[in-house]
């Protein structure tokens, strides 16, 4: 049967930060795994360093969360810093992770630590299911890689993340400390793991098709139109607004979104900065979104208040309870980092509503830039202001 505890520490000195998080985490455990989340501000490589001396030799993976982690216990978060970590055990789970540095090729990267893993788990054969951390960079093309060796697994994760959008924050796998690259941990086992994928947007009636995309992440026009210009003129703003930073505060209840071709799931895509190009015309001011977009396909523009924002981890929370055929292990639950800016000091609500709907039930949440995971029948996608809860049950 498995088991789930959460250890979680603000000490000042990084390395004691990491070993209590980790000790408290796994007093009467027999850990097969740790996954742990810490502030930027940390010296990463010495927390990770200090949770491994009391990991009693089962691997740590993870990366840097924004601003905060939240446990049963509360709100997690320090100028000193934090660490908190969730320790898994059970017998019958075996566990494989592994780690890569960003290089010349992220698929090929994807497909060399999918490899990795599953010698590292001493099997040779696909997992159950997997969890990915990634710099928030080329997740897309990680996870393809990653599912050319062992095929469609239902995944779950987020990406690293720092408190300022300035890229200082860092992934890790056991003795793997980096700023851009990738992470797995792959789970065999029988028993149920589920996952809940959302934004929780409602659909506007303003959409259009893609119509020039650069460099996968920049979205120049929609419906031939400069993509800045027609996005603001679909939330009443100038495009002079939105310019820069901007963009990436107004856009977290309005943000732009994309159908998986069933229309089960809706991804979102977070409108990061506007880009007027050095020009003084409006007609070449492009987006640069967290997440790929095609040409010639739908892009439609999403929204919810503040109050919506915070309701949906409740209910995102019951959901994938709900999934589960057994009892509750443990929730690992992924928050985008954005959607707490949106939710500002009312995030203190959103705490609340986890520690009620978990009834006592280990659990940690992570703030990410990008959210990993999939939906019924969905395949596994990359996204952006988005939830993806996981349970894991008993059996």
């Amino acid at each position: 049967m498995l088991k789930t505890k959460v250890g979680y520490s603000t000490l000042k000195d990084s390395y004691a930060k990491g070993k209590e998080a980790a000790k408290h985490a796994t007093v009467g455990m027999r850990p097969k795994l740790g996954m742990m989340y810490c502030s930027c501000n940390d010296d990463v490589e010495e927390v990770v360093n200090g949770a491994m001396s009391s990991m009693k030799g089962a691997p740590v993976i993870g990366c840097t969360s924004s601003g905060m982690i939240m446990t049963n216990d509360g709100i997690i978060e320090s100028e000193d810093g934090f660490a908190g970590l969730m320790a898994f055990d059970d017998r019958n789970m075996t566990i494989g992770v592994a780690a890569h540095k960003a290089g010349k090729n992220a698929r090929e990267i994807g497909r060399k630590v999918a490899r990795a893993a599953v010698e590292n788990a001493g099997e040779n054969y696909s997992p159950n299911y997997f969890y990915m951390v990634a710099s928030p960079k080329e997740e897309e093309d990680y996870l393809m890689g990653i599912q050319d060796v062992i095929g469609r697994v239902p995944m779950f994760g987020g990406s690293a993340a720092d408190d300022t959008v300035e890229g200082n924050w860092k992934v890790f796998c056991n003795d793997q400390v980096f700023s851009d690259g990738v992470a797995v941990a792959f789970f065999y086992t029988d028993n149920d793991i589920v996952t809940s994928y959302t934004g929780a947007y409602r659909e506007s009636d303003n959409y259009g098709l893609i119509t020039e995309v650069r460099n996968d992440r920049t979205l120049v026009k929609i419906d031939g139109v400069s993509a800045l210009k027609k996005y603001a003129d679909w939330i009443g703003k100038k495009p002079s607004e939105l310019k820069g930073q901007n963009l990436l505060v107004a856009s977290i209840t309005k943000p732009l979104g994309v159908k998986d071709p069933l229309g089960n799931l809706t991804v979102v895509r977070h409108p990061m900065f506007g880009d007027d190009m050095g020009t003084r015309t409006t007609t070449d001011d492009v987006i640069n979104l967290g997440n790929k977009v095609v040409e010639k396909t739908a892009i439609v523009q999403l929204e919810a208040t503040v109050d919506e924002l915070i309701k949906s981890t409740k209910t995102t929370l019951k959901d994938v309870k709900s999934q589960l055929t057994t009892e509750p292990a443990g929730y690992f639950l992924v928050h985008c980092g954005g959607r707490k800016l949106g939710i500002g000091d009312r995030i203190d609500e959103v705490y609340k509503n986890l520690v009620e709907e978990a009834h006592g039930v280990p659990f940690i949440t992570v703030f990410t830039f990008g959210e990993y995971g999939y939906d019924e029948h969905s395949a596994n996608i990359c996204g952006g202001l988005m939830l993806s809860f996981t349970a894991f049950g008993e059996e």
